[in-house]
């Protein structure tokens, strides 16, 4: 398709997977002599990246395609372009009740979207070393593997995404040295489980420990983080590499979903209440100053008050630094789905807002373990009086911050030490002396 106008804008929803995907795709069109626009209302093409893995972010995906086309209705933009999860799980739907998409494409469709737009088949079916970052400048995510081989009862990923499949060792080596030249100084390590990476590669090319192992010798950033590590499949071999590469971040997400065992066999997470407690204890012993991410579930279907109890006890008992809670939703497709959504709204909510209010008090007395302290920070921007950065023990977009103040200019996306002098509610505050 030839067009006149080559200007496009990208909304990426969802998850840090997708956003490596809008990244790809944004890279390789600026390479075919496009212009990248921020905002959507400025741009003859609009490229919408969707999330369909819960109701909310359904809900969101659509209300950001019927926006767009309010747009195209408007004058303001020429073509709608739908892609990604949501896409691939409701096709025909979408194509049915949204005629006013120009083009709707599935997941991994960054080939077919540069065909349409451009007239031309790319040469290269593996763009990650051409991707132009969505983030800020100075972290970026690495996504080492798609899809997932876990049957997680609740769970429509691998209906979606399919089965697992892993890039291999020398390939994200060298997307990681492609990222480093762009000057990003904290990798983000992703997938949807991490732990099974390379289970699916033949011949076998090592699994996470390897991989890790060869990442973290190149010694190419100042941080690396870890998250969404399954509990079932975490080796303890990991452990060491914290305490042999002071680039590993002491940080871990990984969700856990729940404590009762009798939910946890529903929910087919393949491990026990006891083993989950034998991995994160073994990790707490092995690994100095680590902060735990977790997230967890409420309302399964046929959740009682003894399974709520559970899970609650096993908060306490792990006090996880970071946990996001939250509500069971009934998604078609998957085991879960089957069975009646029966744990009421109200009680869903409820438990999870009794499960934060025990969080908060875990978290801020983590917080407050920092006062009088000298922490390295990674400045994030510029927030009115103030500068905001990060800490080792939290990830972009879903953790806490530091809030900090200087005489001097602070220079974006470089570390600094912070003197932590207090907190407020579960953030830092320090200053920096120079």
């Amino acid at each position: 398709m030839k067009v006149a106008n080559r200007t496009f804008s990208l909304i990426s929803l969802g998850c840090p997977k997708n956003t490596v995907d809008s990244e790809v795709l944004k890279g390789e069109l600026l390479k075919a002599g496009w212009i990248y626009l921020e905002k959507p209302n400025e741009a003859a093409h609009v490229i919408i990246n969707t999330c369909g893995f819960i109701q909310p972010a359904k809900e969101e995906s659509i209300e950001t395609i019927l926006d767009t086309i309010q747009l195209k209705k408007s004058g303001k933009v020429e073509k709608v372009i739908v892609w990604g999860c949501l896409t691939q799980r409701y096709f025909d739907q979408l194509r049915t009740e949204l005629p006013e998409v120009d083009c709707l494409f599935g997941v991994d469709a960054q080939s077919a979207i540069l065909e349409y737009l451009t007239g031309q088949m790319p040469s290269c079916q593996d763009f990650t070393h051409s991707r132009n970052l969505l983030t800020p400048s100075h972290y970026a995510y690495l996504k080492i593997a798609e899809g997932c081989d876990n049957a997680c009862s609740f769970c429509a990923i691998p209906n979606i995404r399919g089965p697992q499949k892993s890039r291999s060792i020398d390939s994200l080596l060298l997307e990681a040295e492609y990222v480093k030249s762009q000057g990003v100084k904290e990798l983000i390590v992703i997938a949807q489980d991490i732990t099974r990476y390379g289970s699916d590669l033949k011949p076998a090319s090592g699994g996470l420990f390897d991989l890790l192992s060869e990442l973290l010798r190149a010694r190419l950033f100042p941080w690396v983080r870890l998250m969404y590590a399954n509990p079932a499949f975490w080796q303890s071999e990991l452990n060491s590499l914290f305490n042999d590469y002071p680039e590993l971040c002491p940080y871990l997400d990984i969700p856990i979903q729940h404590a009762s065992n009798r939910l946890l066999r529903r929910m087919k997470r393949g491990i026990t209440r006891q083993k989950m407690s034998q991995v994160l204890q073994r990790l707490r012993r092995e690994v100095p100053n680590l902060a735990l991410r977790t997230a967890v579930m409420v309302g399964y279907p046929s959740e009682e008050e003894r399974d709520f109890e559970a899970l609650l006890d096993f908060i306490e008992e792990i006090r996880f630094e970071r946990l996001g809670v939250f509500s069971y939703s009934s998604e078609e497709g998957t085991p879960a789905g089957l069975e009646p959504d029966n744990v009421p709204p109200e009680i869903k909510e409820e438990r999870r807002e009794l499960l934060m209010q025990v969080q908060y008090d875990i978290s801020h007395e983590f917080a407050r373990q920092k006062i009088g302290k000298n922490i390295t920070v990674l400045i994030e921007k510029r927030d009115g009086d103030y500068y905001l950065g990060r800490t080792v023990w939290d990830a972009p977009e879903v953790d806490c911050f530091v809030r900090v103040t200087s005489q001097k200019s602070l220079p974006i996306g470089e570390f600094q030490t912070v003197q932590i002098s207090g907190v407020d509610g579960l953030d830092l505050i320090g200053f920096c002396a120079h």
